[in-house]
């Protein structure tokens, strides 16, 4: 038995879905529901009711689900234990980030968050969006940033997640200016442009495919570069190699001193907020503290 199988399973109690579970493990559907068997094999017992839709857990299911959920909870105590971690652990909260809000919008955030809590000790896992899904589904992290979209929800239609909005974004096409201090790759005219994406399976490669397709520009983007980080795409984009799509936030003080422009309008741009998310079930002290806190964040 794997310790991914219990991972796999544990996320598939949650989304009750393979092809979603599949995409937050990163993995095939496919080679998702091999491991679902594999791991009913080893069980000795049926798990999933697969005649439902939405699929179901089987009672021997719902039992499993609390085993699997303390066997991890166990191995990852154990694991701070023998690193000598123990003692402050419990103080410390630990918190998933996509990259792009660790890099744009924790440090702000948490200083301004202590203003209301004081002191506030945080652990920051920057993963892609599938990876902090994952952390929270299975235990790995006490709460989690994301991007949330009307056009690509993650965990908002879970009610085993509630979420507070934090702050709003937008996703916008950015270029380096040109001799004027207009954009040098502009989506206002015909030409086709050197364009900078993102991989496929991140939620803002997904996001930035829906404005491309809605606003039918495929045939004006010539594929140069490919990266999940937007940090990466910046750059790229700051060194004049073409236009990206950034959420705002992350370009802000390029876009004030001039080092990068808006290379469209807004028929370009796609809403974005900034969330955070935690498991209903209520946590230690520390987490309350910060999740009570967050409320009045959101609404200011």
């Amino acid at each position: 038995m794997e310790v991914s199988w219990l991972e796999d399973f544990l996320t598939l109690s949650v989304t009750r879905n393979f092809t979603r579970a599949a995409e937050l493990r990163n993995v095939t559907q496919p080679a998702f529901s091999r491991r679902i068997r594999n791991l009913e094999y080893w069980v000795g017992a049926v798990l999933i009711d697969r005649s439902l839709f939405p699929i179901s857990l089987t009672p021997a299911g719902e039992a499993f689900r609390k085993t699997a959920q303390s066997t991890l909870d166990a191995l990852r105590s154990g694991r701070e234990e023998a690193q000598g971690l123990m003692p402050k652990s419990r103080e410390v909260v630990s918190i998933a980030a996509s990259h792009t809000i660790a890099v744009s919008f924790f440090a702000n955030w948490h200083a301004e968050l202590q203003s209301r809590t004081g002191p506030t000790k945080a652990r920051v896992v920057a993963d892609n969006v599938a990876g902090c899904v994952e952390a929270l589904i299975t235990g790995n992290c006490d709460l989690m940033l994301a991007y949330s979209s009307a056009a690509l929800p993650t965990l908002a239609d879970i009610d085993y997640y509630p979420s507070a909005p934090l702050a709003r974004d937008r996703l916008v096409a950015v270029s380096a200016p040109g001799p004027g201090g207009a954009a040098r790759f502009s989506l206002k005219g015909k030409d086709v442009l050197p364009y900078l994406c993102y991989s496929t399976n991140s939620y803002l490669g997904r996001l930035t495919a829906s404005v491309i397709e809605r606003e039918d520009l495929s045939a004006r983007l010539d594929f140069r570069y490919e990266c999940s980080m937007s940090d990466v795409l910046k750059r790229c984009a700051l060194a004049g190699e073409g236009i990206a799509w950034i959420p705002e936030l992350a370009v802000r003080d390029e876009l004030a001193a001039g080092t990068l422009v808006l290379a469209g309008d807004d028929r370009h741009t796609s809403s974005l907020r900034i969330s955070i998310y935690r498991k209903a079930a209520p946590g230690r002290p520390e987490v309350e503290r910060i999740w009570a806190a967050c409320v009045p964040l959101a609404e200011d």
